[in-house]
């Protein structure tokens, strides 16, 4: 098993000291290359040498034995730190493992992934057998530990989530590397003791915690640290990054599909005469394929880098910064002695995009060339098999009666509003409102409403990619609902779209119902036809994936359609209860 998370075995670190000694070769020597000390944020002219997967030596001295090295020179080209994405949510349309094999190629080596998705595919023993298994991948994958489904789950649901979850667990699994993020945050300020023993229990195995905290107010952000909270990425002006960097937080400056803020901050800590960039990361928070089309972390240090940010401390942000705040800054984050040969190489410091990868020693990149496909990961055999369901949709099921409706106000944010409109006939015929409906993955229950400004002319669509893995069923013609689930039923997945009778869309999810094995490049452009076709049906807003995600997300303002029924978040209270079939 691959153990460089958190050692290599003694054997193993004899034969790196004999690579010093000249009694082994060294596997690669990158010679005369200039390299960023991370430490001192100075640039450096001389040589490294990488055996297997570690950096053995960094500084001016050649390798005594060259027996079968593999020599390439560096000069004139500039070497970093392997990036890391530190709030990685791998599971939008595409899987873990293509999301590395894709992040890999832009310069991104280390993802610290949500494992939300994995608490609702695996009890634990699988799950941990599967973190096992895709950590022989070249780039370095860790974990958070969820402390809440963030949704309201039937009974029977959250029981099973928490049996799954098995929090204590996860938390002293070594390839967590911190708790959170608490999207509960909420319910922990009120007093939810098991969550702050959690949190309590993260701290004690030195693990970070990580907050949600948008728009919270200084108070708030007080009282959560003195909780235990370390980071956040939330803030989404200078003054709030500035705030939560000044009470001791960790923070992520994001650049995402539904808050692509960063150079907009970036100019406000500037503004503000900030001069220390020690306490910031960078991250997409887990965002949608066609928003890596030019890749991931590499875009990031673009925009700073452009915004006037010193180039050593933009890798640092996305290198060194991370490693320390996450406690594993002795294995990745630096181009140093005993570090995991994470490493890029530049045409020029200023341009953050690499001509050649390296990961775990292994090459991903070279002049440009991509040079290390991945064997498609054996899912099946840790049990995430295509969707089957065994239930039919029908006309009986198209009871919508209820008094409320969900208004969205942005991608993610929705509201209330009284609905006035004749919900009996099977075409809606108000312009901007749909039918909506979540239902039990195995039909037990369902919960039908309408939603307003998600389409104005879509006939039908059936998703399985949700935030609790059930169905949800959005359009404006119950006929066309029930031919876009047959189909979604068809391909064990997905997410279909259906017009005046034909199906004008498909996007199969075959793990699961919740990923597809393509690979990103190819989910590309198939996302975009999607967001495409719903646009031209009236969706007016940036980002259908997220708005799919996160209806029955109850971190979010301000009423949600969950498991449970139709949620007020502020009063945390069902409004009206799902029903069952």
């Amino acid at each position: 098993m691959n153990e460089h998370r958190y050692r290599w075995r003694n054997r193993q670190i004899r034969e790196h000291l004999s690579v010093i000694d000249g009694k082994i070769a060294p596997t690669l020597w990158l010679k005369n290359g200039t390299y960023l000390n991370v430490f001192t944020k100075k640039w450096v002219t001389g040589h490294i040498w990488i055996y297997e997967d570690r950096i053995i030596y960094v500084g001016k001295d050649e390798p005594k034995n060259i027996d079968g090295t593999e020599i390439v020179s560096c000069e004139g080209k500039f070497l970093v730190p392997g990036y890391i994405e530190p709030h990685a949510h791998p599971f939008q349309l595409y899987n873990p493992h293509r999301l590395a094999q894709y992040a890999s190629q832009s310069g991104t080596t280390t993802l610290i992934n949500d494992n939300l998705m994995l608490l609702f595919l695996f009890e634990k023993k699988k799950a941990f057998s599967f973190l096992d298994d895709i950590n022989d991948l070249p780039v370095s994958l860790y974990w958070w530990c969820r402390f809440d489904s963030q949704s309201a789950l039937q009974d029977e649901e959250s029981e099973s989530f928490t049996d799954n979850a098995n929090i204590l667990s996860w938390l002293k699994h070594d390839a967590v590397v911190q708790g959170g993020e608490l999207t509960n945050w909420p319910k922990i300020l009120e007093g939810d003791d098991l969550a702050l023993h959690w949190m309590q229990e993260a701290k004690r195995l030195r693990k970070p915690v990580e907050g949600h905290f948008p728009g919270a107010s200084e108070k708030t952000l007080t009282k959560m640290k003195l909780l235990g909270t370390d980071g956040d990425h939330e803030g989404m002006t200078g003054k709030e990054v500035m705030n939560r960097i000044e009470m001791g937080y960790m923070t992520a400056l994001r650049h995402s599909s539904i808050r692509p803020d960063l150079q907009k901050i970036i100019r406000e800590l500037q503004e503000l005469g900030c001069d220390s960039y020690d306490r910031m990361m960078l991250t997409t928070d887990g965002s949608p394929p066609s928003f890596y089309e030019n890749g991931i972390i590499n875009c990031c240090l673009e925009i700073v880098i452009q915004e006037g940010v010193p180039v050593e401390e933009a890798y640092c942000m996305a290198s060194k910064n991370a490693a320390q705040y996450f406690g594993i800054d002795h294995r990745i984050g630096s181009l140093a002695p005993g570090h995991v040969a994470h490493i890029n190489i530049l045409d020029a410091k200023e341009n953050p995009h690499p001509v050649s990868v390296l990961a775990k020693g292994k090459w991903m990149k070279r002049n440009g060339i991509s040079c290390n496909d991945y064997m498609p990961f054996d899912w099946r055999s840790h049990g995430v098999l295509p969707l089957t369901l065994d239930w039919d949709l029908t006309k009986f099921d198209m009871q919508f009666s209820m008094p409320i409706g969900i208004e969205m106000m942005n991608d993610v944010i929705l509201k209330p509003y009284p609905i006035i409109a004749n919900t009996g006939d099977d075409v809606l015929d108000s312009k901007n409102e749909a039918f909506l409906m979540l239902i039990d993955r195995e039909g037990k229950w369902q919960v039908t409403t309408l939603l307003k400004g998600f389409t104005e002319e879509l006939g039908g669509l059936a998703s399985s990619f949700s935030n609790t893995g059930d169905i949800t069923i959005i359009g404006k013609n119950k006929n066309d609902l029930i031919i876009a689930f047959n189909r979604m039923k068809e391909i064990s997945g997905g997410i279909v779209l259906a017009q005046d009778g034909e199906i004008i869309f498909e996007l199969p999810l075959s793990l699961g119902g919740m990923m597809s094995e393509e690979k990103i490049d190819d989910l590309i452009p198939s996302e975009k036809q999607l967001r495409e076709l719903l646009v031209s049906k009236g969706y007016h807003f940036g980002d259908p994936i997220y708005t799919l995600l996160f209806l029955s997300s109850v971190h979010l303002p301000y009423i949600r359609i969950t498991p449970k029924g139709i949620y007020d978040v502020k009063r945390k209270e069902v409004l009206f209860p799902s029903i069952m079939r």
